[in-house]
């Protein structure tokens, strides 16, 4: 219980930022190094079950956009990209509003203050997730449309990883209306949305 209420907290204490149009600055990522890549790889799932009351811890997210896409040297990231195009940006979706992650400064910025978590994806768990996070890509920055998917996959596999070291589900889908998406979203006309993945708690924990 008193876990349940410190990830509410920290939710809420998110969402208030961002209800004020302000850019979050998320604190430096502190990966468990007790956690095995043996025991990412033994946990890593697809999970379609979440708790709808649990949210992310602000450290959590650092943490996980980081292990996703964020940069682990100088101008390079944790994820590879064909000739280092770095085409791809992640859109994190909350129900309190949708944000883009600039890894460049390891910030949040608020790019859509309404609710468009049931707009992420047809299933209806989408909904309880703490998190949606949607992969635009820049068709202008990009090598080729394959080598996005390839940049894409090992994206959101580092996520994959960094949620089964750490008790969080997830599950990859395509399975969404990418147009009108890319409508609310306001994206250009070289955007365009590769991928979708649910983040949260499992229910029934």
């Amino acid at each position: 219980m008193k876990t349940r209420i410190t990830l509410l907290i920290a939710t809420i204490a998110l969402c208030t930022v961002a209800a004020m149009g302000q850019v979050i600055n998320l604190p430096a990522p502190a990966l468990n190094d007790t956690a095995t890549l043996k025991y990412a790889l033994e946990n890593r799932c697809s999970h379609r079950d979440y708790d709808a009351t649990l949210g992310i811890s602000r450290q959590n997210l650092s943490n996980m956009l980081w292990a996703g896409w964020g940069f682990n040297r100088e101008d390079k990231r944790t994820a590879p990209s064909a000739l280092d195009r770095q085409e791809i940006t992640l859109y994190v979706c909350t129900h309190q509003g949708t944000y883009r992650y600039q890894a460049e400064d390891h910030t949040l910025e608020l790019v859509h203050k309404s609710d468009i978590m049931k707009l992420t994806g047809k299933q209806d768990f989408v909904e309880n997730a703490s998190i949606n996070i949607l992969y635009v890509c820049d068709k202008d920055l990009s090598a080729s449309s394959e080598m996005s998917a390839v940049c894409c996959g090992a994206i959101s596999q580092n996520i994959a990883l960094y949620c089964a070291s750490t008790g969080l589900k997830n599950v990859v889908r395509g399975s969404f209306d990418g147009e009108k998406l890319r409508q609310v979203l306001h994206l250009s006309g070289a955007q365009y949305i590769l991928l979708a993945q649910s983040v949260g708690y499992p229910a029934n924990r």
